[in-house]
Protein backbone atom coordinates (compact mmCIF):
# COMPACT_ATOMS: atom_id res chain seq x y z
CA UNK A 1 0.00 0.00 0.00
CA UNK A 2 1.34 3.23 -0.83
CA UNK A 3 1.18 6.40 1.30
CA UNK A 4 3.18 9.27 -0.02
CA UNK A 5 -0.22 11.16 -0.86
CA UNK A 6 0.23 11.70 3.34
CA UNK A 7 3.30 13.72 2.46
CA UNK A 8 3.25 14.86 -0.78
CA UNK A 9 1.26 17.93 -0.05
CA UNK A 10 3.06 19.61 2.28
CA UNK A 11 6.41 19.27 1.03
CA UNK A 12 8.30 21.95 -0.42
CA UNK A 13 5.84 24.39 0.52
CA UNK A 14 7.61 26.07 3.18
CA UNK A 15 4.84 25.60 5.11
CA UNK A 16 5.30 27.08 9.10
CA UNK A 17 3.34 24.69 11.64
CA UNK A 18 3.68 27.34 14.56
CA UNK A 19 3.58 24.60 17.35
CA UNK A 20 2.07 21.58 15.62
CA UNK A 21 4.18 18.41 14.85
CA UNK A 22 3.90 16.33 11.98
CA UNK A 23 1.50 16.31 9.41
CA UNK A 24 -0.99 18.82 8.96
CA UNK A 25 -4.47 18.32 10.78
CA UNK A 26 -6.68 19.01 8.58
CA UNK A 27 -8.17 17.34 5.39
CA UNK A 28 -8.35 20.32 3.28
CA UNK A 29 -6.08 23.40 2.69
CA UNK A 30 -6.78 26.64 1.96
CA UNK A 31 -9.63 27.11 -0.62
CA UNK A 32 -9.82 23.45 -1.51
CA UNK A 33 -13.47 22.84 0.22
CA UNK A 34 -14.45 25.47 -2.21
CA UNK A 35 -12.57 23.65 -5.12
CA UNK A 36 -13.93 20.04 -3.85
CA UNK A 37 -17.86 21.17 -4.01
CA UNK A 38 -17.53 23.31 -7.55
CA UNK A 39 -15.54 19.55 -8.68
CA UNK A 40 -18.70 17.90 -7.04
CA UNK A 41 -21.66 20.45 -8.67
CA UNK A 42 -20.00 19.30 -11.94
CA UNK A 43 -21.14 15.49 -11.23
CA UNK A 44 -24.93 16.55 -10.66
CA UNK A 45 -26.85 19.38 -8.65
CA UNK A 46 -26.93 18.70 -4.98
CA UNK A 47 -28.42 20.32 -1.91
CA UNK A 48 -25.48 21.03 1.26
CA UNK A 49 -26.33 17.43 3.18
CA UNK A 50 -26.07 15.49 0.30
CA UNK A 51 -22.64 17.59 -0.52
CA UNK A 52 -21.75 17.08 2.69
CA UNK A 53 -22.33 13.03 3.14
CA UNK A 54 -19.98 12.99 -0.99
CA UNK A 55 -17.27 14.74 0.44
CA UNK A 56 -17.78 12.29 3.59
CA UNK A 57 -17.86 9.09 0.60
CA UNK A 58 -14.67 10.34 -1.18
CA UNK A 59 -12.73 10.26 1.33
CA UNK A 60 -13.68 6.80 2.91
CA UNK A 61 -15.49 8.80 6.08
CA UNK A 62 -11.78 10.25 6.99
CA UNK A 63 -13.51 13.65 6.64
CA UNK A 64 -17.15 14.71 7.68
CA UNK A 65 -17.90 18.00 6.55
CA UNK A 66 -19.83 19.99 8.81
CA UNK A 67 -22.81 22.65 7.78
CA UNK A 68 -20.84 25.26 9.12
CA UNK A 69 -18.04 24.28 7.12
CA UNK A 70 -20.34 23.63 3.46
CA UNK A 71 -23.00 26.62 3.71
CA UNK A 72 -20.64 29.62 3.78
CA UNK A 73 -18.66 28.02 0.62
CA UNK A 74 -21.65 27.33 -1.18
CA UNK A 75 -23.08 30.69 -0.42
CA UNK A 76 -19.83 32.27 -1.51
CA UNK A 77 -19.60 30.49 -4.56
CA UNK A 78 -23.20 31.56 -4.96
CA UNK A 79 -22.28 35.38 -4.44
CA UNK A 80 -19.24 34.77 -7.13
CA UNK A 81 -21.86 33.11 -9.72
CA UNK A 82 -20.04 30.48 -9.81
CA UNK A 83 -22.95 28.09 -8.66
CA UNK A 84 -26.45 29.00 -8.76
CA UNK A 85 -29.45 27.82 -6.59
CA UNK A 86 -33.08 26.61 -6.90
CA UNK A 87 -35.42 25.83 -4.13
CA UNK A 88 -36.77 22.27 -4.97
CA UNK A 89 -38.88 19.89 -2.52
CA UNK A 90 -37.86 22.40 0.36
CA UNK A 91 -34.66 22.07 0.08
CA UNK A 92 -31.86 24.48 -1.67
CA UNK A 93 -30.46 22.41 -4.54
CA UNK A 94 -27.16 23.68 -5.97
CA UNK A 95 -26.36 23.35 -9.67
CA UNK A 96 -22.81 24.50 -11.24
CA UNK A 97 -22.86 27.73 -13.41
CA UNK A 98 -20.72 28.00 -16.83
CA UNK A 99 -18.46 30.28 -14.84
CA UNK A 100 -17.74 27.50 -12.14
CA UNK A 101 -17.32 25.19 -14.94
CA UNK A 102 -14.47 27.87 -16.11
CA UNK A 103 -12.92 27.82 -12.73
CA UNK A 104 -12.67 24.28 -12.69
CA UNK A 105 -10.68 24.08 -15.92
CA UNK A 106 -8.12 26.69 -14.44
CA UNK A 107 -8.01 24.50 -11.40
CA UNK A 108 -7.83 20.86 -12.64
CA UNK A 109 -4.58 19.85 -11.08
CA UNK A 110 -5.45 21.12 -7.98
CA UNK A 111 -8.46 19.21 -8.55
CA UNK A 112 -6.81 15.90 -9.00
CA UNK A 113 -4.56 16.80 -6.46
CA UNK A 114 -7.44 16.70 -3.86
CA UNK A 115 -9.03 13.48 -5.22
CA UNK A 116 -6.47 11.81 -5.30
CA UNK A 117 -5.36 12.64 -1.48
CA UNK A 118 -8.93 12.03 -0.59
CA UNK A 119 -8.55 8.39 -1.98
CA UNK A 120 -5.38 7.61 -0.41
CA UNK A 121 -7.40 8.85 2.82
CA UNK A 122 -10.17 6.47 1.61
CA UNK A 123 -7.51 3.42 1.09
CA UNK A 124 -6.47 4.15 4.88
CA UNK A 125 -9.53 4.27 6.30
CA UNK A 126 -10.64 0.59 5.08
CA UNK A 127 -7.59 -0.21 6.96
CA UNK A 128 -8.24 1.56 10.41
CA UNK A 129 -10.48 -0.40 12.43
CA UNK A 130 -11.07 -1.85 15.98
CA UNK A 131 -8.83 -4.32 15.27
CA UNK A 132 -6.04 -2.22 14.70
CA UNK A 133 -6.69 0.29 17.56
CA UNK A 134 -3.68 -1.63 19.76
CA UNK A 135 -1.32 -1.72 16.48
CA UNK A 136 -1.73 2.42 15.86
CA UNK A 137 -1.23 2.79 19.29
CA UNK A 138 2.05 0.95 18.70
CA UNK A 139 2.65 2.97 15.70
CA UNK A 140 2.23 6.24 17.64
CA UNK A 141 4.54 5.15 20.49
CA UNK A 142 7.28 3.97 17.80
CA UNK A 143 7.24 7.22 15.69
CA UNK A 144 7.56 9.47 18.83
CA UNK A 145 10.81 7.75 20.18
CA UNK A 146 12.11 7.64 16.53
CA UNK A 147 11.48 11.00 15.98
CA UNK A 148 12.69 11.94 19.34
CA UNK A 149 16.19 10.05 18.91
CA UNK A 150 16.90 11.73 15.71
CA UNK A 151 16.44 15.68 17.52
CA UNK A 152 19.37 13.85 19.97
CA UNK A 153 21.55 12.33 17.51
CA UNK A 154 24.46 13.60 14.76
CA UNK A 155 24.21 11.85 11.12
CA UNK A 156 25.39 8.82 12.14
CA UNK A 157 22.54 8.23 14.86
CA UNK A 158 20.21 9.48 11.94
CA UNK A 159 21.38 6.57 10.17
CA UNK A 160 20.78 3.92 12.64
CA UNK A 161 17.33 5.19 13.35
CA UNK A 162 17.07 4.62 9.96
CA UNK A 163 18.08 1.37 9.65
CA UNK A 164 16.11 0.46 12.63
CA UNK A 165 12.48 1.56 11.53
CA UNK A 166 13.81 -0.19 7.44
CA UNK A 167 14.15 -3.53 9.87
CA UNK A 168 11.24 -3.89 11.42
CA UNK A 169 9.56 -2.22 7.88
CA UNK A 170 10.79 -5.36 6.15
CA UNK A 171 9.92 -7.55 9.17
CA UNK A 172 6.08 -6.86 8.86
CA UNK A 173 5.91 -7.67 5.44
CA UNK A 174 7.24 -10.53 5.54
CA UNK A 175 4.68 -11.54 7.81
Amino acid sequence: MDFDWIFDWDVGRGHRRRGRRGPRRSFFRQGEVRMALLSLLDDGPAHGYELMKRLEERSGGMYKASAGTVYPVLQQLEDEDLVRSDEESGKRVYHLTEAGREELLLHDDAVARIWKRAGGWKEWGSNMGPETAEIWASWTRLSKAAFQAATRTDADGSDRIRAILDAARKELEAL
